[in-house]
C-alpha cells in the first residue's frame, strides 16, 4: 500500500482492507489488532491504521477494551437478533418501494446480479456468492430511491454482509432471491414487502442455528 497517497485515500484503503479481513474470517472475533503490526503489514504509518480502527469501532466491528487493546467484536445472540429486527423492517420497506419504482433498466440490473449469482452458486464459489448476494440487496435499496433509507442502512452494511455470509445454503438463497425478484418486478409493493420479510426471517433462523445452535426467540439454558 502506497503511503504517498493522500491520507484520506490511504485511510479508506486501510479501513476497507481491515473490514474485509473481518468479513472473510482472517480476523476472527476476539482477535487483537495492534497498530504497529498492522501498519507494518499494510506498509503505512500508524495514523491511517488508528483512524481506520476508529471507523470500524463506530461500525460495530471492533471493541476498544482499553487504550492499548482493540479486539474484533464477538456478536452476542441479542446483537444478531437486533440486527435482523432492523434488517427486516428496512429491507421490507426497500422491496416495497422498489416494486413501485422499478422500470425496465432497474429490472435488468437485478436480472444480471441474479444471473451472476446463479453462475457462482453452480461453481460453489464461496468467496463470490456472499458478495453477489449483498449486491442484490444493494440494488434493491438503490432502486427504492429513498436517500434516508440508504443513509440508515449504510452503517449496518458490513455487519449485515457478515451475517449473510453465515448462511451457506446457497441454492436456497438463490431461490429466495429469485422469488423476491419476481415479487418486485410484479409491481405489487405489498407482495414484494412480504417476500422480503419472509426472506429475512428464513435467514434469521439459519444464522442463529449456525452461530448459536438456537432458533429465534430461544434463550440459552441456565
Amino acid at each position: 500500500m502506497n503511503e504517498r497517497q493522500p491520507l484520506a485515500a490511504t485511510r479508506q484503503r486501510v479501513r476497507e482492507e481491515l473490514r474485509e479481513r473481518i468479513l472473510t474470517g482472517r480476523l476472527r472475533p476476539g482477535d487483537r489488532l495492534v497498530e504497529r503490526e498492522l501498519a507494518e503489514d499494510l506498509g503505512v504509518s500508524r495514523v491511517p491504521v488508528r483512524e481506520a480502527i476508529r471507523s470500524l469501532e463506530a461500525e460495530g466491528f471492533l471493541v476498544v477494551q482499553s487504550p492499548r487493546r482493540v479486539v474484533v467484536r464477538q456478536l452476542a445472540r441479542v446483537d444478531v437478533e437486533e440486527l435482523f429486527d432492523v434488517r427486516e423492517a428496512l429491507e421490507g420497506l426497500a422491496a416495497g418501494l422498489a416494486a413501485a419504482r422499478a422500470g425496465a433498466a432497474e429490472r435488468k440490473r437485478l436480472e444480471r446480479v441474479l444471473a451472476d449469482a446463479a453462475r457462482a452458486t453452480a461453481r460453489g464459489d464461496a468467496a463470490r456468492i456472499p458478495v453477489l448476494n449483498s449486491r442484490f440487496h444493494d440494488e434493491i435499496v438503490a432502486i427504492a430511491g429513498n436517500a434516508l433509507l440508504s443513509t440508515m442502512l449504510q452503517p449496518l452494511e458490513g455487519r449485515l454482509r457478515w451475517l449473510t455470509s453465515q448462511n451457506e445454503h446457497w441454492a436456497d438463497l438463490l431461490d429466495e432471491h429469485r422469488r423476491l425478484y419476481e415479487a418486485i418486478v410484479s409491481g405489487d409493493a405489498e407482495r414484494a414487502k412480504a417476500s422480503a420479510v419472509e426472506h429475512v426471517r428464513v435467514n434469521r433462523e439459519v444464522t442463529l442455528r449456525s452461530l448459536f445452535g438456537e432458533e429465534p426467540g430461544e434463550r440459552p439454558a441456565g
